[in-house]
């Protein structure tokens, strides 16, 4: 008895001393992965020029990567589960360092795209964060504390701040050799300066094995998983989506350059990283299910707007016909794509809220599915955005297909909330009318019981 009284203050001890190196870390390796996790929105569009792409052969090579990246997250967060973050963090950016660095001797088409799914890699790094962070945090703080660390998403940003101007400079090699020795740099530093999780220190003190990979996918059978996956597809696929196309939007519909239009993308990147830390904060003070209700309401507004195309009218008017056009200028299209970004960052911290609170012991293996889902939009999408380009021929198509997503979201949440509710509270499930209504019913109800007695012979209960 004294010794398990040990082992489990000394995991309080160690949890307490780790904790900010584990958080803070763990958030800057996040952003250095996601830096070379979107590098193709900055190198596809001069790889675009060299090699003559199709917009959907463009959407396909930026998506590749995040393909990669989401399939992986799955198996990398039941490794995080059973071996512990440390190990498994620090194996992912090597090896997508490795596979980065290699990207400079690709020279067609399919060898660009074999050396994208390695760069993918470096996206598996979120399920391994998400693990390990919130291992080291009570529920009532996990919230802030996993916001904090999908901020990393502001890597994003990074690549497109920085990326233009090397790679105007020095060429497009110089900027994937650049980050490839940014992610062994980062790994070496987060392996010295960061521990083992307090669970798997106080497993490895008692001797206890990890649990198979059986027990792991068990809550996979749930519905739920699936419904926040949906959510996460939006808010983070739709996210980095976004992040890998607005560059060739701005060039493509506004005429920038590269440079700039890298920039503009950042403006998108940024709030639609650190506002994640308010969205976990919010999630933690207000709930989960409130701040998706401020996500998807918000978004569904933003991306209808965004979804509406420039669009010529001609009015017959008293003198002669009149000619006007609607079109969503560049400062209105600028404000309201950071306005989504950054409604998605609170949607995206506030679905890894709920997965501690309803999955407390399978973090790794249930972040990691959710992860992968959302993953996938981030790989599916652009390649969509690519082919409504090719074959609709509307540039706002993109946000078309945005737009009808969030709404699905959003009244599958509701529905799922409002059944519930009902399971919890039966009486909901009666019929009800308005208040008015009821209001006006009570005197004919009471005038029926008044009849119905008279006809039967019985005499009406005392309303006492």
């Amino acid at each position: 008895m004294l010794s398990a009284m040990g082992v489990a203050m000394n995991t309080q001890v160690q949890a307490r001393s780790g904790q900010g190196a584990a958080l803070w870390m763990s958030t800057l390796a996040f952003t250095t992965c996601f830096a070379v996790w979107t590098i193709f929105s900055i190198i596809g569009v001069q790889i675009k020029k060299d090699l003559g792409l199709t917009d959907t052969q463009f959407g396909l090579l930026v998506g590749t990567p995040i393909l990669t990246g989401s399939l992986i997250r799955l198996m990398l967060g039941i490794w995080t589960d059973q071996y512990g973050g440390r190990i498994v963090y620090t194996l992912v950016m090597l090896s997508a360092a490795l596979a980065t660095w290699l990207l400079t001797y690709a020279y067609d088409y399919t060898t660009f795209l074999i050396a994208a799914l390695g760069v993918g890699i470096a996206g598996g790094s979120f399920a391994v964060g998400i693990a390990y962070v919130s291992k080291w945090f009570p529920k009532e703080k996990q919230g802030t504390a996993l916001g904090i660390f999908g901020a990393g998403n502001v890597g994003a940003a990074v690549t497109k701040f920085l990326a233009p101007m090397i790679m105007v400079a020095f060429g497009w090699k110089i900027v994937a050799q650049v980050w490839a020795g940014a992610l062994v740099v980062m790994a070496i530093l987060f392996f010295i300066t960061t521990k083992d999780d307090p669970e798997l220190a106080a497993r490895k003190v008692s001797g206890v094995k990890p649990e198979p990979l059986s027990a792991m996918l068990v809550p996979l059978k749930n519905l739920q998983v699936w419904r926040f996956s949906l959510y996460y597809f939006f808010v983070f696929g739709g996210f980095v989506a976004l992040a890998l196309w607005l560059p060739r939007y701005y060039v493509g519909v506004y005429g920038l350059d590269i440079v700039t239009a890298g920039l503009l993308g950042a403006a998108y990147s940024v709030p639609g990283s650190i506002f994640r830390i308010l969205g976990g904060t919010l999630s933690d003070k207000y709930g989960a299910r409130r701040v998706m209700y401020w996500t998807f309401i918000g978004s569904v507004i933003c991306t209808f707007f965004l979804s509406y195309p420039a669009t010529k009218y001609i009015v017959s008017g008293i003198k002669g016909p009149i000619e006007f056009t609607i079109a969503l200028g560049f400062v209105p299209f600028t404000i309201l794509t950071m306005a989504l970004g950054f409604f998605m960052s609170l949607g995206k911290a506030a679905v890894y809220k709920h997965i501690p609170v309803y999955y407390p012991g399978r973090v790794g293996s249930v972040g990691g599915v959710v992860g992968l889902i959302g993953g996938l939009g981030g790989f599916i999408l652009p390649i969509l955005f690519g082919m409504a380009n090719d074959y609709i021929g509307v540039w706002t198509s993109c946000f078309m297909l945005l737009f009808v997503i969030v709404t699905v979201s959003l009244i599958w949440m509701h529905a799922a909330i409002r059944e519930m509710d009902k399971r919890a509270h039966p009486e909901l499930r009666r019929a009800r009318d308005l208040p008015e209504l009821e209001a006006l019913h009570a005197p004919a109800n009471a005038g029926e019981v008044g009849l119905a007695a008279k006809i039967l012979g019985v005499a009406p209960a005392n309303k006492s």
